[in-house]
């Protein structure tokens, strides 16, 4: 009797399942963005887990056996730890981060590039050392760089204002100068009438 291919099935086996639903302004609402988030989580995992966290619409999601009970425990912990980190940064706006890594005082932990099935284009993104923008966070130094911030800006429009001044007082002077000069030139002329009278231009 010949023997019949039987057809291989998914594993039934138990499972442990955690889910991490993450905030549109985590992602931006772009899957790349996401890939990117997963991508940097998962390198700081050991590499033969990696593969156990993958993103799913709106979130991330960690599948292990259930006899990997010890290690499911510290990887969840893990991607918590990062994820409370990422939304540490998220606190700092879009604008601030661009501001303060141009400046030098949000340091960069280096680059992510990635690039979405289908699509061309790669895009890049800076991330950043939870731990120092939790120190920068405890320290206060977000709040006194918004401060300083907000005394450079309106220092900078004083500034502005200034010289929008200086510039229309210029403007007005060199108005003013034609006009001068013909007060001037009629000033020098004057008491040829007188002159003239006299007799003595004739």
């Amino acid at each position: 009797m010949p023997k019949t291919k039987t057809k291989s099935k998914e594993s039934d086996d138990p499972e442990l399942i955690r889910e991490w639903p993450l905030p549109v302004v985590a992602t931006l609402g772009s899957g790349v963005r996401l890939k990117g988030i997963l991508q940097e989580i998962r390198s700081r995992l050991p590499s033969t887990i990696r593969k156990s966290l993958d993103m799913q619409p709106g979130g991330l999601i960690l599948v292990m056996p259930e006899t990997s009970k010890t290690a499911f425990r510290a990887t969840a912990s893990a991607v918590s730890s990062a994820l409370d980190g990422i939304e540490d940064i998220l606190t700092i706006t879009a604008s601030e981060r661009k501001r303060w890594l141009a400046d030098g005082r949000l340091p960069s932990a280096g680059t992510r590039t990635v690039r979405l099935q289908g699509r061309a284009r790669k895009i890049t993104f800076h991330i950043f050392d939870p731990r120092v923008v939790e120190d920068l966070l405890d320290r206060g130094a977000v709040d006194e760089w918004r401060e300083e911030d907000i005394a450079a800006k309106a220092e900078n429009r004083r500034r502005a204002a200034y010289q929008a001044k200086l510039t229309r007082s210029l403007k007005k002077k060199e108005k003013v100068k034609p006009s001068e000069r013909a007060d001037e030139a009629a000033t020098g002329l004057s008491g040829w009438d007188e002159f003239g009278s006299d007799g003595l231009l004739r």
